[in-house]
């Protein structure tokens, strides 16, 4: 079950790429710019056929996938006829928003993954269903029964048992009157809630099932938005950490130190992480099933929010340069002066490399701690 993690995470990261660089794909043909190849991998083109003038395809080595836009710079030639396709002439919104359909698409993905989560797979909850009623209870004088399915209190709906059964505790001892489901039958019981000294809260003496628990669609729909954007906050706690967080992977790639689940992690710890968890014993299949949509939800939403950073080689940093061009016309106009030639993003190049090669580093480094010192949830 492990391995069989590992493989579906591997799967889903390359789809996840895949659906990414369909994200630059669509917008870019949708404002006519020439798109001449779209691969999965780099390298040497193991597999590839070409529809109109795209060429898809996969290529020997799976780390990533890329979309070939031409006319990225004025200094890419364009075929005669088509050099208004280029991607360099057209207008600064449309350039950015090729460039961020790639991160959009890991956004989506990511709420597509939490919606799934919620509406098909369920998660485990606490359901109103009663199981156990105490001795003595508020419960048991009033009558309530073991299969008892509790279903309102006074009078509103219970559909979320851990936050609706605050008024249980906030009653202050007062009665309420519940609809319980019986035997298929619904019928009425006030109780009036005692207190508790050992928990210092007003109980009714009732213990509840824990199950799974599938949400409403539009619910569904509304929480996996809430948690999107609650990832994408995490998100971007962790991307500000980042530079201290380094040091940390350094002892505990070369050092003795243990590995911090909350710490850097590569793609390859990230992978093992996937298969600990599709194959944990301590987790039903509704539990592994839905912690590796989690993760994998988790690590697009990641994703997307670092292909933003306004860096080069990554999509944010071609979207500053945009951002930059249409600010510096914007001045020009202001002065009455023709709009400036683009900004040559060649120019960029050794702050490119620069940028490309302390990632690199960074990913070689966790490569060896996820291989040598890897995460363990303990699940």
């Amino acid at each position: 079950m492990k391995l069989l993690g590992t493989l579906a995470f591997v799967i889903a990261l390359l789809l996840s790429v895949m659906v990414h660089e369909f994200g630059h794909y669509l917008t870019a043909k949708r404002f006519g710019m020439k798109v001449t190849e779209f691969f999965l991998g780099f390298g040497k083109r193991i597999w590839s056929f070409t529809r109109g003038e795209t060429e898809f395809g996969i290529k020997a080595i799976p780390a990533g996938g890329y979309c070939r836009i031409e006319g990225m710079t004025p200094r890419d030639e364009m075929p005669a006829g088509e050099e208004s396709r280029a991607f360099y002439g057209a207008s600064t919104l449309q350039k950015l928003i090729v460039l961020g359909a790639g991160s959009f698409a890991h956004f989506i993905i990511g709420f597509l993954l939490i919606f799934s989560i919620l509406f098909g797979v369920g998660v485990n909850a606490l359901l109103s269903d009663i199981t156990q009623v105490s001795p003595n209870s508020a419960a048991a004088a009033a009558g309530f029964q073991p299969g008892d399915k509790i279903t309102s209190i006074n009078g509103k709906k219970v559909t979320n048992w851990y936050e609706d059964s605050q008024a249980i505790r906030d009653s202050q001892g007062k009665e309420l009157t519940f609809t319980v489901l019986r035997d298929g039958n619904e019928i009425s019981i006030s109780a009036a809630p005692t207190y508790l000294e050992s928990d210092k809260r007003y109980v009714l003496g009732v213990v509840t099932k824990v199950g799974t628990k599938r949400e409403g669609f539009v619910t569904s729909i509304t929480e996996s938005l809430r948690a999107t954007g609650v990832l994408t906050r995490e998100s971007a706690k962790a991307l500000v950490a980042l530079p201290t967080k380094v040091p940390q992977l350094i002892r505990q790639t070369f050092g003795d130190e243990e590995r911090d689940p909350n710490g850097l992690v590569g793609v390859v710890g990230a992978a093992r992480v996937s298969g600990e968890a599709v194959g944990s014993q301590k987790l039903d299949s509704t539990e592994r099933f839905g912690t590796f949509l989690l993760l994998v939800a988790s690590l697009n939403i990641f994703v997307g929010l670092f292909n933003l950073l306004p860096l080069l080689p990554l999509d944010g940093g071609h979207m500053a340069v945009a951002i930059a061009d249409e600010i510096r016309a914007f001045f020009a106009r202001l002065r009455g002066r023709p709009r400036p030639a683009a900004i040559d993003v060649n120019v960029l190049t050794p702050l490119t490399m620069g940028v490309f090669a302390v990632l690199a580093i960074l990913t070689v480094i966790l490569l060896i701690a996820d291989i040598f010192n890897p995460v363990s949830l303990n699940l």
